[in-house]
This record gives structure tokens, C-alpha cells and sequence, in this order.
């Protein structure tokens, strides 16, 4: 199970998502991040994952998706900061590779 709760303040709108990153949900999280960033009105985007428990293949998938796409990300504990690294540095790798 996902759950996708949107916190709009007058400085940013945080994307909270809690549980389960799999599959059907990835997609579903792309989506929701697509049409919240239509609407920021200046306001920063916030992808808050300190609520996920599991994240799987597609999940990663879209997280580094939303990354390239420039999507900002608050996390918390050893599971999702490694991932969210994890990510960061293979974009760095792809930019460095690209620029050879």
C-alpha cells in the first residue's frame, strides 16, 4: 500500500509518501508529482519519502526519474538516505560519462 498526502504551506507544497514503493504505486507517485509541480505558483516541490518502508526496482526508478526532473527530496533514516545517495550518484556518473 502508498499513501500520498500533499502539505501545501505558502512556501512549498511536500509530497509526504508513506509505505510501499513497488510497482503500480512508482507510476502512481510520477503522476501525482507531475500535476503537483503544475501548480507551485512559485512555491518549492518537496518529495518527503521518510515514510517509506519498502522501495523496489520501479520505485527506484522513479525516484531517479523525479530526480533528473529536479525534484527535491526529505528523508530520514538509514533506508531511505541510501537509496536517495544511491540515486544521486549514479546521476553523477551518467553527467560525468556524458561529458567524456
Amino acid at each position: 500500500m502508498l499513501k500520498i498526502s500533499i502539505l501545501d504551506t505558502p512556501n512549498y507544497r511536500r509530497l509526504m509518501v508513506e509505505g510501499k514503493l513497488i510497482g503500480p504505486w512508482a507510476s502512481e507517485l510520477a503522476s501525482v508529482w507531475r500535476e503537483a509541480a503544475t501548480e507551485l505558483n512559485g512555491r518549492e516541490l518537496v518529495v518527503d519519502v521518510k515514510g517509506l518502508t519498502v522501495i523496489t526496482e520501479d520505485g527506484e526508478n522513479v525516484l531517479l526519474e523525479l530526480m533528473k526532473e529536479g525534484a527535491r527530496f526529505r528523508s530520514s533514516g538509514v533506508f531511505t538516505k541510501q537509496v536517495l545517495k544511491r540515486l544521486a550518484r549514479k546521476i553523477r556518473r551518467n553527467v560525468q560519462e556524458e561529458k567524456k
